[in-house]
């Protein structure tokens, strides 16, 4: 009789281990940058938090976490950062003002180039992502999801070309002109919170030549937003195109900055049309160590229960 209880309760948890894990997302973080970053995490209401919202990633590595269906939220690069006597954590750009690695539900300080999604869930059956500009700009990102979904985000260093009126500092973030002035018209705020009123303005211009898949300015969703079926995994690279590294993702993206082959679009998604060899890569690398994690995870759980049913 327990035998028969415990196999039931065995079949039950290696049902729900696998649907968790089949229906779960990974994001793979690489930081291709001259220098350490640190990247913070932020989930929307009513998203639970992730196993993590902040850790340190040096030049040259990667790091994988995981989202469950329907997460939505944001990722960034905080630069810059440096530990106090006092282990108080403060970052040049893009700092959540936690004082520590870990954020704990607070966002980025503008300016910050950030990294959103929506994925897949009980409402619908696609993923929406996007590399946004409207808080400004610190770091370049790109986005590169499995499955031959579209590549988006922004490759060039804004920071070279910001204006005077915008640049942080010595030029290590570039803020928007929200930010910047504060005025209705260029917080799409007011009288001017709806996308007939709220036009795009030189700076989000220029933001948009430079960066044509990516959010300009807070109505920009025609061509900036991207879906793809979920639940679908996702390579988040910064400074991919540093010039230390020529690893083939980076030379696919070099194509974003709008000299060569982006694409056209009319809708809110832009469709393929370019094939992301690296992306693909990428994506078998990252399902390969899923599957070895989902592999040994469930080992150690049936081990475990092995041992119970012993006991009994």
């Amino acid at each position: 009789m327990a035998f028969s209880h415990i196999s039931s309760i065995l079949l039950l948890l290696f049902f729900f281990f696998f649907t968790s894990r089949v229906n779960s997302t990974t994001f793979t973080f690489t930081n291709n940058c001259q220098t350490t970053v640190w990247p913070g995490t932020l989930s929307n209401a009513g998203s639970a938090p992730l196993q993590t919202t902040g850790f340190e990633l040096p030049s040259g590595e990667s790091r994988s976490i995981q989202a469950p269906t329907g997460w939505s939220g944001r990722f960034w690069a905080r630069t810059g950062c440096t530990l106090s006597p006092s282990n108080h954590l403060s970052c040049s750009t893009g700092d959540c003002g936690s004082g520590q690695l870990e954020c704990a539900g607070s966002g980025a300080a503008p300016p910050a180039t950030l990294a959103e999604f929506t994925l897949s869930g009980p409402l619908s059956s696609k993923d929406f992502y996007d590399v946004s500009l409207v808080d400004g700009y610190n770091v370049p990102v790109i986005v590169q999801p499995t499955g031959g979904c579209a590549t988006t985000g922004c490759t060039v260093d804004l920071n070279l070309r910001c204006p005077s009126e915008l640049r942080v500092g010595e030029g290590a973030a570039c803020r928007s002109a929200c930010e910047a002035f504060g005025t209705a018209e260029y917080c799409c705020s007011g009288e001017y919170a709806n996308p007939s009123a709220c036009r795009p303005t030189a700076y989000s211009e220029m933001f948009k030549a430079a960066c044509p898949r990516s959010y300009s300015y807070a109505f920009d969703d025609p061509t900036s937003t991207f879906t793809c079926p979920g639940p679908a995994d996702y390579a988040i690279t910064f400074c991919p195109s540093s010039p230390s590294s020529s690893s083939p993702s980076q030379k696919s993206s070099m194509d974003m900055d709008g000299s060569t082959n982006a694409p056209t679009t009319k809708g809110v998604v832009l469709e393929g049309g370019e094939s992301w060899l690296a992306n693909l890569a990428m994506g078998d690398a990252t399902s390969s160590r899923r599957d070895f994690s989902i592999l040994y995870q469930f080992s150690l759980t049936l081990v475990t229960l092995l041992l119970v049913l012993i006991h009994y």
